[in-house]
């Protein structure tokens, strides 16, 4: 019994300070860095390497472009009444840890790349997502984006969302480019 104890003690322990390293790494919410990355990433747009991704590093850059201004858009256009927070166990883990399993959920259509991605379309979306992600400091908190797991998202957990799903391609970057 004094084992169990322990053991879950120590368990807890553990939880709480992977909860407060992972929530110091998201508490930023400037993707300045995050944009500065996919800007730098451009030049590797036509690397590939099948064994990490199906697709070039210029699909992953433009998709994640594609949900920041697309997100952003539907906050914008939200009614901050229609808010209803609810819990959502895939949104609790997923944000408690920062983290998006590769290969699990299906991007959906509106976000998706076209098949030829021109570098000027990136440069455009590149620009718009840093001028779209300054206007939603302007938006009511309880401004929503439905998203197709999360479910309902406010501004703060879409503009975490934003962060972890833009994290999560540019390690798949990273892991195409061998860095």
């Amino acid at each position: 019994m004094k084992k169990i104890v322990v053991f879950v003690l120590i368990l807890s322990l553990i939880i709480l300070v992977v909860i407060q390293v992972s929530g110091q790494s998201l508490k930023n919410d400037d993707m300045t860095s995050e944009l500065n990355k996919i800007e730098h990433y451009l030049v590797h747009s036509d690397s590939i390497n099948k064994e990490v991704s199906k697709v070039a590093v210029a699909w992953h850059l433009d998709h994640s472009l594609k949900v920041i201004n697309g997100i952003s858009d539907s906050l914008q256009n939200s009614d901050p009444t229609a808010y209803k927070r609810k819990f959502n166990i895939a949104r609790f883990f997923s944000f408690t840890f920062g983290f998006i399993p590769r290969g699990r959920a299906q991007s959906p259509k509106y976000v998706l790349p076209p098949d030829t991605i021109k570098t000027e379309d990136i440069v455009a979306q590149l620009s718009l997502a840093r001028d779209k992600l300054v206007a939603l400091d302007s938006l009511d908190d309880k401004s929503n984006f439905n998203h197709p797991v999360f479910n309902q998202l406010n501004k703060q957990q879409a503009k975490k969302f934003i962060k972890i799903h833009t994290r999560h391609h540019l390690k798949i970057v990273r892991d195409i480019l061998k860095e």
